[in-house]
């Protein structure tokens, strides 16, 4: 309970932080945005529509590997990687209904322009958190450099997405960007210690059988 009110508070100090300095959030959304081009935005569309595929594809595809495999590892990879997703989710959409900040081609319609299709409201970015809960999760999971430095690429293609399409502030993103790896951090200290605890639960029934 203290660490998640540690995490609360970050994201409102940061977004306090940004909203002070309101001028520097939209200033750099503002170059940003404004740099769009048409081959640009086809490929900032693909990158930001690929969230929900990977996100969501990842532990479908972990769990296939694990129990096809027979190795329980993976699939409790799978159970980690999903719940981490839950998690987060929940959180972000808490947040974004909490704070409720308006879209930044709502509030700045002469400055900003809309690339592409924008839900609820702005503060956090959903599209944002999910990728780095998937990033996240995946490197502690697999502490490799060719799994934490394609993630984190990935994840980070996907906040810039939400600028250059104009439907997120800096602030937004970079909310998100924490609060998603906060979320498998998380996440991922629970299912160590339930892996233990199951791990010793089966050592015991063996024992005592």
């Amino acid at each position: 309970m203290k660490t998640l009110k540690i995490y609360f508070s970050i994201l409102f100090l940061s977004y306090s932080f940004f909203s002070k300095g309101q001028n520097a959030d939209i200033n750099i959304l503002k170059n940003i945005n404004g740099s769009y081009t048409e081959n640009g935005g086809k490929a900032m569309l693909v990158v930001t529509n690929s969230v929900n595929v990977i996100s969501l594809g990842l532990p479908v595809g972990l769990f296939i590997t694990g129990k096809v495999t027979k190795n329980k590892k993976v699939v409790w990879d799978s159970y980690e990687l999903l719940s981490a997703t839950a998690v987060n989710g929940i959180f972000t959409t808490t947040l974004k209904f909490g704070v409720a900040r308006e879209r930044p081609f709502v509030t700045y319609p002469n400055d900003i322009t809309k690339y592409t299709k924008a839900g609820s409201h702005s503060f956090p970015s959903g599209h944002t958190s999910m990728a780095f809960s998937t990033a996240m999760s995946m490197s502690l999971m697999y502490p490799k450099w060719y799994v934490i430095v394609p993630s984190f690429v990935w994840a980070s293609s996907i906040g810039y997405s939400r600028m250059y399409l104009g439907v997120h502030y800096p602030s937004d993103v970079f909310a998100g960007a924490f609060l998603g790896c906060a979320s498998s951090v998380g996440t991922h200290y629970l299912f160590k210690f339930l892996r233990k605890k199951y791990m010793k639960s089966q050592t015991n029934t063996l024992s005592f059988l």
